[in-house]
Parts: structure tokens; sequence; C-alpha cells
């Protein structure tokens, strides 16, 4: 084998086909263009004062080396006793908690826990744009299915048929990124007719689950021992407190399967940030009262982001869940979604997100993903963008 005249060895890719996300590229276009960022998913507001007070605290009393490659103890604990009080799931911290470098890395773990070579792993569209590289960089490969707008729900009639002997993992995420859908009782109870007696595993990707509107509750995977068993549930600090670039998440699964997370997370990112976790162990106990209250601060965002727009020539089905709002842009143009929002980007100046970039198959919907963790001002000028077009 000879090397190449520039004498660089270029391996054969894993992942050809993957390109940089978009949710990279609108943000870099958005710095690039001075546009308004309603793109990638993070607040342009602090986390509260007390969080930042503790991990500062934290940070300047020598607590600045390794932590337990499981999570320190004080927040394993307290994840475990919210668990417990939301969902009425109890375990027990030392062999079911893991504390990761943010919701991606949990993810991975997870999937890379249990898929093999030729396993089939259920999807639904449109999906996050992490699930599908790294079920493939186990070998096996993922069964898209799409869900029904305008609300994204699941036809379970389609997921029965598309079950196989091979199918190894579904990924349930509710609230769901980017439709903003949230799951009903009776999808979890079509779920559990579909995998019981079958040697199915269940990844829960949970992480906007205070994020629930008019008065629906979240329904989480910890909440019902039958499927709870077969479960990873993943949720992240950084969604629920404001502070994305702490990069602080979890994984919560029986100790079996913990077991096996824990074999892949030790080798891919031993230990996540002793000082942030020492403080968000101090504030998630002292002030539970910011997770329940979530779902209305982030309803009247989205409130005050539909009432805007309600004059604009957008369609508009205010999301049930998450900090996203899917407008339809239909009756504004017949442009690509991608091509449309990076139109909108350079020449209205307001980034978005499009979404058939989330789908196998480009549904050949005109839609956009609005993110409303934003603060009053920046909304109404979004909106102001909007009902211009």
């Amino acid at each position: 084998m000879s090397l190449p005249s520039s004498g660089v060895l270029i391996p054969a890719s894993k992942l050809p086909d993957v390109k940089t996300t978009i949710f990279t590229r609108m943000s870099e276009l958005a710095r690039q263009t001075g546009a308004l960022n309603l793109s990638q998913g993070f607040p342009d507001f602090d986390g509260p004062r007390y969080l930042l007070e503790r991990v500062q605290f934290h940070l300047t009393h020598g607590q600045n080396q390794y932590a337990p490659m499981a999570g320190v103890m004080p927040l394993r604990e307290a994840i475990a006793e919210k668990v417990a009080d939301l969902y009425g799931c109890h375990t027990d911290p030392l062999e079911t908690v893991t504390v990761t470098a943010g919701a991606t890395e949990a993810l991975f773990c997870a999937i890379a826990a249990v898929v093999r070579p030729d396993d089939e792993v259920i999807l639904f569209d449109p999906a996050y744009d992490s699930y599908d590289p790294v079920v493939r960089l186990q070998g096996g490969r993922t069964v898209r299915i799409p869900l029904t707008p305008p609300h994204y729900t699941v036809d379970w009639n389609r997921v029965a048929d598309a079950l196989s002997p091979r199918t190894r993992l579904i990924i349930v995420n509710t609230p769901h990124n980017p439709t903003g859908s949230v799951w009903s009782a009776a999808d979890f109870a079509a779920l559990r007719d579909l995998v019981r007696d079958r040697e199915i595993y269940l990844l829960g990707d949970e992480v906007y689950e205070h994020i629930v509107f008019d008065g629906h509750a979240h329904h989480s995977l910890c909440a019902d021992p039958e499927l709870f068993g077969r479960s990873f549930v993943v949720s992240s600090f950084g969604k629920t407190y404001h502070v994305t670039g702490w990069k602080i998440g979890y994984c919560v699964a029986p100790a079996a399967l913990t077991t096996e997370f824990r074999r892949v997370h030790q080798f891919v990112n031993f230990a996540a940030n002793t000082p942030v976790q020492l403080g968000l162990a101090d504030f998630l106990r002292a002030h539970p009262e910011h997770h329940r209250a979530l779902g209305a601060f982030y309803q009247r965002k989205r409130d005050t982001l539909c009432a805007a727009l309600a004059g604009s020539r957008l369609g508009v089905e205010p999301s049930a869940g998450t900090y996203f709002q899917l407008i339809d842009y239909a009756a504004v143009g017949d442009l690509h979604d991608v091509e449309f929002a990076e139109w909108l980007t350079r020449s209205a100046g307001l980034a978005t997100i499009p979404v058939s970039v989330f789908h196998a198959v480009d549904p050949g919907r005109r839609v956009l993903r609005l993110c409303f963790a934003k603060d009053d001002t920046t909304l109404a000028r979004a909106a102001e963008i909007l009902c211009a077009l």
C-alpha cells in the first residue's frame, strides 16, 4: 500500500453521508449575517442565580478533580429522589443512575450498549439527528416510521408492521424534538402491548420532560414498571435550568442495563464536570419548584409567540411541549424548506431550522422549527419579521 501524494492517509469514512449538523450550519449562518437566531435550541437568558452561585462555590472550594465515573453521589441521589417524586419510580442511585456529559453522550452510550450488527432500531420521523448515525456505527440499521401531521401522532399499526425478529430497540422521544408533540397514555399502552413478550429495548429521550403544556402531564418510561424494565431513560439539566453549555445529562435504567451503559460510558467520557455536578445537586434539592413550574414558564412564551403570529400568513398549530414551535409557510412561498430557511436568514434576518432534514425521506412539506426559549423582546422581533412575509 502506498501513501497518497500528499503523504496523508485518508480513511474510508464510516459515515460518508454525514455532514455538519443543521444546528451548527444555521447558527453559523446567523452569526455571519447578524440574523436573529431562533434555530439552535438554547435560551438567550441565563440559569437561576442560586445555581450559578453553588457552582461557583464548588469551583472555588477545591472540587475540581475527576468525579466518580457514574457521577457524584449527591447528584445521583437527587436525581433518584426526583424520579421517585415525579414518576413513582424508586431506584438505587448507586446502581441505576449515571451522570453524563450531556444527553447526547447518554443517547450514544445507550444505543452502543445494546445494538449489535444487523439489529434494527425503530425511529419516528422527523427524528433527532443523532440517533441514526450512532445506530449505524454499531452496525445496525434504522427503520423509520413517519409521524402523522399536523399533531405528529404515532400510527401504531405501522409500528406493528415494522417489527421483525431483528428489532432490537425503539427510540421514544417525548416531548418530541423537532415537532413539539407529546405522547399520551394511550401511546404508552400501545407500546406496552407491542413489546410485551419480545426482546426489544426502549430508549426514552425525555430531555424536555418538564416542558409540557395545556394542563397535560409528561408520561415517562420511568412511570411504567413494565416498560421501565427494558428502558434507558435520558434527560438533560441544560434544558431544565437554561444552561445548555454545561453539557450535563443523565441516564436512569435498571441495574442490568446500567451495567452495560457504564461499560460504554467509561470509555467515551469517563466523568462529567465535577463542580457543575455538585452545584446541580444543591439546586435540585433546594429548588424543586423550578422544574415543577417550567411548563408554565415556557407555555407563556409559546402563547406569546403564537398570538403574535396570529395575523401572519403562516400556519401555526401550538406545540404541545418542548420549547419549539413549528410554522407552515406554504402560503408564503414554495421554496424547499432548507432553501427557505437560508433565504429567511440572509434576506429577512431570522434563523430557523428546516424540518425536512430530520426525515429519511423528504415529506415535501413547507415547515420550519422556531425555538422560543428567548426573551420576550427577541420573540416580538421574530414575530415582526414573520408577519411581514
